[in-house]
């Protein structure tokens, strides 16, 4: 059975950074697009950032855009997002999701809730004074 795990979340000071990591078993990460999601109370969960499997192509939201990047490590099949200068409405449980290829070999990115196969089960991040 597939599993994705985030961890990293916390709570934290606005203009703070966090970083969060999604790893997974037993797929290999490289292989699938990855997207980045969260959902706070009472709103819809939205998609913020995601990369395909060639990381050729990235999607940010405007809301993160400029503030948060994504990477990966091979290595430790492990995605991240770094999150920087954290206001308040980026409070929220994050979520990363994996997107299995549908052409080929390529997985693409986008910041579609339904087009993933995955999901981990989110971590909290409180951005508060």
């Amino acid at each position: 059975q597939v599993q994705l795990v985030e961890s990293g979340g916390g709570l934290v000071q606005p203009g703070g950074s966090l970083r969060l990591s999604c790893t997974a078993s037993p797929i290999n990460l490289d292989y699938y697009a990855i997207g980045w999601f969260r959902q706070a109370p009472g709103k819809e969960r939205e998609g913020l950032v995601c990369i395909d499997n060639n990381d050729r192509d990235t999607y940010f939201a405007d809301s993160v855009k400029g503030r948060f990047t994504i990477s990966r490590d091979n290595a430790q099949n492990t995605v991240y997002l770094q999150m920087n200068s954290l206001k308040p409405e980026d409070t929220a449980v994050y979520y990363c999701a994996a997107r299995r290829p549908a052409f080929g070999s390529w997985s693409y990115c986008a910041p579609d809730v339904e087009g993933y196969n995955y999901w981990g089960q989110g971590t909290q991040v409180t951005v508060s004074s």
